[in-house]
């Protein structure tokens, strides 16, 4: 007894090493400013900054998608898988229990020969009861670290599916402003259109009357017609694209298709500030980054798993029990059994399957870094895009306003020289026609302004993912808690230095 208590000491003060690499965040190539920036620019990507729109029909729409969102609970129902997964993973670093017990009788028989355990019992009676109770156990000891890389590796593996489904949310949260901000800004177009229409028909009806007392000629009434029956052919365009934007709106909200209530129009939405960061924050406001890095560390510690399989496995295993022909004499000292062995396996010919593995596993860790440093520069760009999007939109907004207020002069003094005789109703048609172009055009560059900086807030990412994760309501508090502090864990370890490989 005293042998086994010393091994199983020396076994213990020697489980801490562990093989394969221990992670270290990758050097990352950070701009140490952006190249469009805005100096009104404001440290508002922590709060819900689709309020800012000051719109509660838009509050609310963003709230419900939150709430039923399909893809949102897909992601959360794929966080309970790793959970589970994590916790399975887990497990092995402990020693495993179980139970039985059975109760039996049976006969041997008279005309063969004694059995070796059994025979005493078959020479005096061939009928006999049989009562057992045992407890075995099982506990592989981690001396390599294997499983210790494993649930290193299973952990990483549940963060990264948590920022993949925080993810979704900002995914969900932008597309939900964006789609009802192309809604509104349809609707604007909608109206515009049956106005201009409406006065294409008023003129289209004074012509008439004017043709009828000789006033004009036929061409005219012919060319007022055209330009009353091409405003009416827009209207339906108009209100195909506003029902499939509508029902596109529906399925992000987690509804069946139909329509979407409506609150300001986009000429009373307020334009959100332009929020401020720094491109070094960018590594820890997106949550995509946040998870193609778990996924690295994940990677990470499978080549110490791999590796693990090079060296012995040593497990201890242990069975105490007892055992009874009567049930009287079951819980007496004589009927106690117990047993306990230290199995140890080791590769000696593998013909290169676990060089394989270790291969395979360092493969998939180099394609990992690969994707993490690709979705850093994918954030860089994407943050850069929207930053000079809004600039140059706001820009592009600012001349088309100008360009219609002078369409606008245009149209005026075109009815002029017409209605005096300086000019045909042909330039009539090409001054409405323009102002009409051009006040689409603008409301289209108005709605793309607002998409640009519900972009932006996207690019960057920050704080406000958290504030809508709260909003979901999700039955995952468990899961968040292990989350929080398994993160915590990650943290630290990521920051500390490469001390090489243990063995």
């Amino acid at each position: 007894m005293r042998k086994i208590i010393f091994f199983l000491s020396f076994i213990l003060t020697i489980t801490g090493c562990m093989v394969g690499p221990n992670y270290q965040r990758p050097q990352v190539d950070t701009p140490q400013t952006w190249r469009f920036e805005d100096k009104e620019a404001k440290d508002v990507a922590n709060t819900a900054w689709w309020e800012q729109f000051n719109d509660p029909v838009l509050n609310d729409l963003i709230q419900t998608a939150l709430k039923e969102n399909k893809d949102v609970k897909i992601a959360a129902a794929r966080v309970e898988q790793f959970v589970g997964q994590y916790g399975t993973t887990r497990a092995a670093l402990f020693p495993q229990v179980n139970a039985s017990a059975s109760a039996g009788r049976q006969r041997v028989s008279e005309n063969s020969g004694p059995s070796p355990t059994l025979g005493h019992l078959a020479n005096s009676n061939p009928n006999f009861n049989n009562y057992e109770i045992f407890l075995n156990a099982t506990w592989e000891i981690d001396l390599w670290g294997k499983l210790r890389r494993a649930t290193e590796s299973a952990r990483a593996q549940l963060l990264s599916t948590e920022e993949g489904r925080r993810s979704v949310i900002l995914t969900l949260v932008s597309s939900v402003a964006n789609s009802y901000i192309n809604l509104r800004d349809l609707d604007k177009q909608l109206e515009l259109t049956k106005e201009t229409a409406r006065s294409y028909k008023e003129l289209y009806d004074i012509f008439k009357l004017r043709f009828e007392y000789g006033i004009v000629s036929e061409i005219e009434v012919s060319q007022a017609k055209s330009q009353h029956q091409q405003a009416l052919a827009n209207i339906p365009f108009f209100e195909k694209t506003i029902a499939q934007q509508e029902n596109a709106l529906s399925v992000l909200l987690g509804r069946n298709p139909g329509p979407i209530p409506r609150g300001r129009s986009v000429d009373e939405l307020v334009l959100p500030v332009v929020p401020a960061g720094l491109p070094s924050d960018i590594l820890v406001n997106r949550p995509d980054i946040r998870q193609a890095e778990q996924n690295l560390i994940s990677a990470n510690a499978n080549i110490g798993v791999a590796k693990a399989q090079y060296y012995p496995s040593i497990s201890l295993t242990g069975a105490l029990g007892l055992a009874s022909k009567d049930l009287s004499n079951l819980f007496t000292g004589p009927s106690r059994i117990w047993s306990l062995a230290v199995p140890v396996a080791a590769p000696i010919f593998t013909a290169g399957a676990i060089a394989g593995q270790v291969q395979a596993s360092k493969g998939v860790q180099q394609q990992t870094l690969l994707i993490y440093q690709q979705a850093i520069q994918t954030a860089f760009r994407e943050v850069d895009d929207a930053l000079v999007d809004q600039k140059r939109t706001r820009e592009q907004q600012e001349a088309l306003g100008q360009q219609v207020d002078a369409l606008r002069d245009y149209n005026r003094l075109a009815w002029m020289r017409y209605e005096n005789g300086y000019a045909s109703y042909l330039e009539v048609i090409d001054a409405e026609t323009r102002l009409y172009n051009a006040q689409l055009t603008h409301a289209q560059t108005q709605g793309a302004l607002f998409q640009a900086l519900v972009n932006l807030y996207k690019s960057m990412g920050g704080g406000w993912v958290v504030e809508a994760d709260k909003m979901t309501m999700l039955p995952q508090e468990a899961a968040g808690q292990l989350s929080d502090s398994s993160s915590n864990d990650a943290k630290s370890m990521s920051m500390q230095p490469v001390s090489g490989e243990k063995e």
